[in-house]
């Protein structure tokens, strides 16, 4: 399997729900339709929260991988 590439990056180790996706939120709008954008974060409730914003406000979760305690996400930014 080959590895996604990614446009930016945000990383939010160390930070608890609700902050991983308020800033995903914000952080988002920095990233052009189309292009990917890859989260870090610690809280395992971003494992529930992160696909749910996707869902909910049309962009698509391209991935979803645990390493260690560490969850990685890639979202590729919607319209």
């Amino acid at each position: 399997m080959t590895a996604v590439e990614f446009d930016a990056e945000m990383d939010t180790c160390g930070l608890f729900c609700p902050e991983p996706v308020m800033m995903l939120h914000n952080r988002i709008k920095d990233v052009a339709p189309g292009k990917i954008l890859r989260v870090i974060a610690t809280d395992p409730s971003t494992t529930r929260d992160i696909p749910r914003f996707c869902q909910f406000l049309g962009h698509e979760l391209v991935s979803h991988t645990e390493q260690g305690e560490r969850y990685i996400y890639l979202v590729r930014r919607g319209v």
